[in-house]
């Protein structure tokens, strides 16, 4: 949280666990965002050091296919409200509040949202605030609308889809910067965040250095087998290259 910032007010400060967290180098994000294939080559790491954090965009799909994430995780966790619709939108007190974790990200961090499917849980104002303050895209374990700002901004968003249905008066946030579950996988704020048309890869903040130096290595023997492929080099040698 940067000097002199202050909290919206959105919600009660008991349910925001952390303000800050620990940063990673610009260096670390830089390496990983010039992976080649950067959700595929982060999913293979995880697999040989045993970690869980890839989910397919058969789950959450991207808004902009073309649009790849790189970027820390700042946290939101909805649910459902306790009343009903039309008494909530009588009493006018909406109780959503991930301007919240806006207002406490950093440029280039990335808003991670569990919540609900067939209600918003973020639209096109909401977007236009994450931009403004810097927020590289979402992933939202639940529904958003408005996608025609969102796109209108580059703004990207992973999620299960769209609806015209406001959150305004269905969710309520609970949690900014604690953990969340996205598709089954536990999220931390300060997580590593990768994404671009395949899907997600969350990366926990204590991984990321030996996540980084096994994707390097598959990068690396990707790019030599690329060459081979392009020389011409013939399939039987290929087959018996060790590449990565």
């Amino acid at each position: 949280m940067s000097e002199g910032r202050k909290l919206t007010g959105r919600v009660p400060r008991e349910a925001i666990a952390r303000l800050e967290f620990p940063r990673l180098a610009p260096d670390t994000l830089r390496r990983f965002a010039a992976l080649e294939d950067l959700t595929g080559t982060a999913s293979d790491s995880l697999d040989a050091l045993g970690l869980r954090g890839a989910i397919p965009a058969a789950v959450l799909a991207p808004s902009l296919p073309e649009r790849r994430l790189v970027g820390q995780a700042v946290t939101v966790r909805n649910v459902e409200r306790d009343d009903t619709p039309s008494r909530a939108a009588s009493e006018g007190k909406g109780r959503m509040g991930e301007h919240e974790a806006y207002n406490l990200a950093l440029p280039g961090d990335a808003v991670v949202i569990e919540g609900l499917t067939g209600a918003s849980n973020l639209g096109g104002q909401s977007a236009a605030l994450a931009h403004r303050s810097g927020v590289s895209g979402a992933v939202v374990d639940g529904s958003y609308r408005d996608p025609q700002a969102a796109r209108a901004l580059g703004f990207p968003i992973w999620s299960r889809g769209v609806t015209p249905i406001t959150g305004k008066w269905r969710l309520q946030t609970v949690g900014i910067n604690g953990r969340v579950r996205i598709a089954g996988v536990s999220v931390d704020a300060g997580d590593l965040v990768l994404a671009d048309e395949a899907g997600i890869v969350f990366v926990p903040f204590a991984q990321v250095d030996a996540v980084l130096a096994h994707a390097l290595r598959i990068d690396e023997g990707d790019a030599r087998q690329r060459k081979d492929i392009e020389a011409g080099v013939d399939l039987a040698q290929i087959a018996r290259t060790r590449y990565k």
